[in-house]
């Protein structure tokens, strides 16, 4: 040990950090200690580098949990070879340690549908995670969402109000109560899938629990499928043999996924305006299109007012768009057909 840790890590964690990276790295010598996020939430998180190797130390809050405990679903996920390796877990110190992933933007690594069928597999490899505790209830989450989103007229004018009323054609088809759930990521993001130039690594593992699958399968392909050929390779790829119920379910989840992002994006963004704060309410010509190379480039950031307003905005205006098709609506009377 070579650093004094009283000026990185909170002093009251200082003794059980230390004692943490001892049992870990034994008498390596740790040469930085960098803090990587930390501050808004209860988590903070660290790179470590001992005897010149990366590693990733989480700080959690101490004595925390109870069900759903975290450090039991990276563990997990660890040992399933989706999560980065574990090398260091304490529950009651809120201390674990793992690998660090050199990240490589994975749109940089694959493409097309060899993209599609790498990520369908880090999704079925979620899934097969044996795990057993619930989360909330999917569909109570999302009204509450849209009743806060309601209440706090961040944006109103046609394209919200379509937005709200083809969701309620969704509450009535969609099969909400399938008792058919697997272990779920649940925010499924880029910020959170990295490769390392061979491997998908997840990370991140706070909000997962047992859930619809289709809503990790949804919230990868937003992301990262574009294309009829990639969406037949994911699907392909995760399902084995793909059936009209398959594809029309996904579909839905995906304008279900895009409300959710659009909805706590915008909510995200107005807590960082006062509550009277008149924000811009023009909605046409702001398009995942448009919004997303800006995104991609850096011009834009996910960390700012502008970013968010704009991405929630795009994300809103692509789920009225997909909501408004034949495709659509033959999808949703598939599924009330199938309930």
């Amino acid at each position: 040990m070579s650093l004094n840790y009283s000026n990185i890590f909170p002093a009251d964690r200082t003794a059980t950090i230390t004692t943490a990276l001892e049992n870990t790295f034994g008498n390596a010598v740790i040469s930085e200690a960098t803090l990587l996020t930390g501050g808004l939430s209860a988590a903070s998180v660290y790179k470590i580098v001992a005897d010149n190797r990366p590693y990733v130390m989480k700080l959690d809050i101490p004595h925390a949990y109870t069900s759903a405990d975290p450090f039991e679903k990276i563990a997990r996920a660890s040992a399933a070879g989706i999560a980065p390796p574990l090398h260091y877990k304490n529950e009651e110190a809120g201390i674990i340690i793992s690998e660090f992933v050199e990240n490589k933007p994975i749109r940089s690594i694959f493409s097309g549908e060899t993209l599609a069928v790498k990520l369908a597999e880090a999704v079925k490899k979620i899934h097969t995670i044996p795990y057993a505790v619930p989360g909330g209830d999917l569909q109570e989450t999302i009204d509450h969402l849209l009743a806060g989103f309601h209440h706090n007229n961040i944006l109103s004018g046609p394209v919200p109000d379509e937005c709200l009323k083809q969701y309620e054609k969704i509450k009535t088809s969609y099969p909400w109560h399938d008792t058919d759930k697997v272990f779920s990521h649940n925010d499924l993001n880029p910020s959170n899938i990295l490769c390392d130039g061979k491997v998908v690594w997840i990370i991140d593992w706070d909000t997962a629990f047992v859930n619809d699958r289709y809503l990790d399968l949804a919230s990868v392909a937003n992301f990262f499928i574009y294309s009829p050929d990639q969406e037949a390779a994911f699907l392909k790829t995760y399902f084995s043999e793909v059936n009209d119920y398959h594809i029309s379910r996904f579909y839905v989840m995906r304008q279900i996924s895009r409300i959710i992002y659009a909805v706590m994006m915008l909510q995200l963004a107005a807590q960082a305006k006062p509550a009277d704060y008149a924000h811009d309410q023009q909605m046409e010509g702001v398009f995942l299109k448009d919004v997303g190379p800006l995104l991609g480039s850096g011009a834009l950031s996910l960390a700012t007012y502008e970013g968010q307003f704009m991405y929630g905005k795009a994300l809103m205006n692509e789920a009225v768009q997909q909501m408004c098709t034949g495709r659509f609506e033959d999808a949703l009377v598939l599924l009330r057909h199938r309930n």
